[in-house]
């Protein structure tokens, strides 16, 4: 069994000893009942990480010993930007969870024009700090040691103009779409997966992303929700073109 994992803001600096922030630190000794002498690692989510002991508990204090870095970094070969069409609440953590675990480098929530849930500026700066909440919690669980970057929602226009000029290869989730994955040329550098909100996208946004360069690919016969979507297209990148191959 692996040992349990902390994330720790940056930059972790320790003489001999560090000690836990105060949210690990009760997470360490009153849900997971940690003792001293069990081993622990700890990231910063930039890719440093350390293997640790627990070597004093004292209060609510909890203090590591023997940290010895650890030269392994999960992140992906292939840098995958999500732009996922905003969705209810619930479906956007998932996406968020899952697509960091399959190792998205960047997740950029869209309002687009069926997208259920609309935020204003101070919720969605809130909302934003729940979803990189999730993403530590994926990454924790996971092994990864690198955060995904996770941005305000912008509006879909302002997504294709940022991507009107990007090399790198995009495509854009359509049930319709003429051509699947496995038929498109070797990637070089990343590539961005535009993915629609529940009602999908209209015929006109779809318009709008070919004129900038996005390739309309369909996932099988079954049209699939939103979330399921999204992950089957990360996991099929990763199994062309990155950790999967």
């Amino acid at each position: 069994m692996s040992a349990p994992r902390f994330y720790c803001t940056p930059p972790i600096t320790y003489d001999d000893t560090f000690e836990l922030p105060t949210e690990a630190a009760h997470h360490a000794i009153r849900v997971l009942r940690l003792r001293v002498n069990d081993p622990v690692q700890i990231f910063d989510g930039e890719g440093n990480a350390f293997d640790a002991t627990l070597s004093e508990i004292i209060g609510k204090k909890v203090v590591l010993g023997n940290l010895k870095r650890c030269p392994e970094d999960f992140q992906s070969s292939l840098h995958i930007i999500l732009a996922h069409s905003m969705c209810s609440s619930e479906k956007m953590d998932w996406v968020m969870q899952k697509a960091t675990e399959l190792g998205a480098a960047e997740i950029q929530p869209v309002q687009t024009q069926r997208s259920v849930a609309r935020l204003t500026s101070e919720r969605a700066e809130k909302r934003v700090e729940h979803w990189r909440a999730v993403t530590i919690a994926a990454c924790e669980q996971s092994g990864r040691n690198t955060l995904p970057e996770v941005g305000l929602p912008i509006e879909y226009s302002e997504l294709l103009t940022q991507m009107r000029n990007d090399s790198g290869g995009k495509f854009i989730l359509d049930p319709e779409g003429s051509t699947r994955l496995q038929q498109q040329a070797q990637l070089k550098g990343g590539v961005t997966l535009l993915v629609g909100p529940e009602g999908g996208f209209s015929s006109e946004e779809i318009l709008m992303a070919r004129q900038v360069g996005f390739v309309p690919i369909q996932l099988g016969r079954c049209v699939l929700r939103t979330e399921t979507a999204a992950l089957a297209g990360i996991a099929a990148l990763q199994t062309l073109w990155g950790d999967f191959n």
